[in-house]
């Protein structure tokens, strides 16, 4: 009995972790509820993803909390600019989507807008994931999230494939929706470290090495 409660038994850690991602997309969704925030919730959302589910690091709600402060305005200017791109994606899907409906030919532009919809999604977690992990203007934010994802198409391949993984588990299945937000961005902070790991500014660098060694 003693083992079985063991906090660094496998089952116990797992349903910790399990606890973790459910309370931690709870977070987000409450705190994204004004809808202009949710940049600033999806950039706490990674940070305690990353710091805490994954690496045991800082209590779930100061992690959470203190990165939703500290990111605010900058999380929030950024994510104003990727919804609007994904506002104008979604009205250009609705209107394709009506017109092949009526009978016109548009399937091939439907599915080109589709794609760059998903492409942009999968851009937030990228912008989301920078300014929870490092400094800059709005304007460095935007245009390195932008740039990491380009550089590494494997890398952005599989977070492609996390964020149609989210989008297909929350339609089948709707009550799990309580674990997509945290489970993706859990997910995507490992193709995401390794990216960030290879274009590291010298100091930078030394701070996730020393955050590693602790």
């Amino acid at each position: 009995m003693r083992r079985l409660l063991d906090i660094n038994n496998p089952i116990i850690r797992f349903l910790t972790a399990v606890f973790d991602l459910m309370a931690l997309s709870v977070l987000w969704a409450l705190f994204s509820l004004p809808v202009f925030t949710m940049g600033a919730a999806s950039a706490a959302l990674y940070s305690a993803a990353f710091t805490h589910v994954r690496r045991g690091d800082d209590y779930l709600w100061a992690s959470f909390f203190n990165a939703f402060k500290e990111n605010f305005k900058r999380s929030t200017l950024c994510w104003l600019v990727a919804l609007l791109v994904l506002c104008l994606l979604t009205g250009d899907a609705l209107i394709l989507r009506s017109l092949i409906l009526k009978g016109y030919p548009m399937g091939w532009l439907y599915g080109v807008t589709l794609a760059l919809l998903v492409l942009t999604l999968t851009w937030t977690v990228y912008l989301s994931a920078y300014a929870a992990r490092f400094n800059g203007t709005v304007k460095e934010v935007l245009r390195f999230s932008f740039m990491l994802l380009r550089a590494h198409p494997v890398k952005m391949l599989s977070v492609v494939a996390l964020v149609l993984g989210g989008i297909a588990v929350t339609l089948t299945v709707p009550a799990l929706v309580i674990f997509v937000p945290a489970t993706v961005y859990w997910g995507a902070s490992f193709p995401i470290e390794a990216v960030f790991r290879k274009h590291l500014r010298p100091e930078d660098r030394e701070r996730v090495e020393r955050e590693e060694r602790e």
